[in-house]
């Protein structure tokens, strides 16, 4: 009978350490992205590690951390163009900070399955960022044990923004002022001649379109502009490009389309010149929102309200760095803004 193989012995930190004639800390410091060491010697070690066929035991590192290093990320579309840059963006941030990330994808309606919660609490993550609020901080009170939730916000006032919550669970909060941004480009549309603009909207339950909406609305008040014509939406292409169709084709059509993404821009702006025979922007202008890498390409070449997706990415990694730093800290919130970047479908 033939004998199964023993287990290879694992190689040891301490092994490391003495072959690369350095202390047991500097091996743990080597595989911390974010600790202070040479990098002479970091290369040195790793090369060592390497070598012997050494990874840290990231299970062990964690209980005598009481870190997982996992983030959770809760999202309701991982194809989407602005979601799958996103996703791309912090998670290659938050490998360079030495964290592993888990994407948790929610139902077609932005629930979460009660099973993926369960999930997502046997993972024990460090923090959990949701990006949709139908999965909100009393859902997921319940299931997370330390991590403190963090979630994205667009405050109605500008100058209202960092306000500390005072009931419910705690959770932190990246808000993303938009008033600069759309003030802008209604600016631009006006000064262009635009008269009659449209809202094309985000789905309903989208806070982010809300707000767009609630901000444009004021925006265009102050300028003397009146009510927008808001046409229903969903963020996607072809709900855009049909719903265009009926507001020139029913309705009595507009002269400025305000898109709640670029997606949505660029389905209003297919439907216009191939359907519709009109002119962008001659007879029609259209701004987007986002500013996702498509939006320069030259068949669109899309005017659009920029969320830097940088700025965006490195305020939510310091979220979960300060929140790990002072576990116990009240609310903690960062902020970003939004500006024009102007193409060619306004002026």
């Amino acid at each position: 009978m033939i004998e199964p193989p023993k287990a290879a012995r694992r190689t040891t930190a301490d092994l490391v350490a003495r072959t690369a004639n350095v202390s047991r800390v500097a091996v743990s410091r080597a595989f911390n992205p974010g600790a202070s060491i040479k990098p002479e010697k970091r290369d040195r070690i790793l090369k060592v590690a390497r070598e012997l066929n050494y990874t840290p035991d990231m299970a062990a590192r964690s209980l005598v951390t009481r870190r997982s290093h996992l983030v959770g990320m809760i999202v309701p579309d991982v194809c989407s163009p602005w979601e799958s840059q996103e996703i791309d963006a912090l998670t290659t941030a938050l490998q360079a900070e030495g964290f592993a990330t888990l994407l948790f994808k929610t139902r077609t309606d932005h629930s979460m399955d009660e099973r993926l919660l369960t999930y997502m609490k046997g993972f024990n993550p460090d923090s959990v960022i949701a990006f949709t609020e139908n999965v909100g901080p009393q859902t997921l009170a319940h299931v997370l044990e330390r991590a403190v939730p963090i979630y994205v916000g667009y405050p109605h006032d500008d100058a209202r923004h960092g306000a500390q919550e005072t009931e419910g669970p705690l959770f932190d909060r990246l808000e993303v002022l938009m008033r600069e941004g759309i003030e802008q480009a209604v600016a631009l549309m006006q000064g262009y001649g635009a008269r009659r603009f449209a809202y094309l909207a985000g789905y309903r339950e989208s806070l982010a379109s809300v707000e767009r909406e609630h901000l444009l609305r004021t925006v265009m008040a102050e300028r003397g502009l009146g009510e927008p014509i808001v046409v229903k939406g969903d963020y996607t292409y072809d709900t855009a490009f049909a719903a265009v169709l009926d507001l020139f084709r029913v309705g009595d059509g507009a002269d400025a389309i305000f898109a709640a993404n670029d997606v949505g821009a660029f389905g209003a702006i297919d439907a216009l010149r191939h359907e519709l025979k009109l002119a962008v922007p001659q007879d029609v202008k259209v701004v987007g929102f986002d500013d996702i890498n498509q939006a320069h390409w030259r068949s669109y070449d899309l005017t659009t309200i920029k969320i830097d997706l940088d700025q965006r990415v490195r305020a939510l990694v310091r979220l979960i760095l300060r929140r790990l730093k002072d576990p116990l800290a009240p609310s903690l919130s960062e902020t970003i803004g939004t500006k024009l970047v102007v193409r060619r479908t306004v002026g």
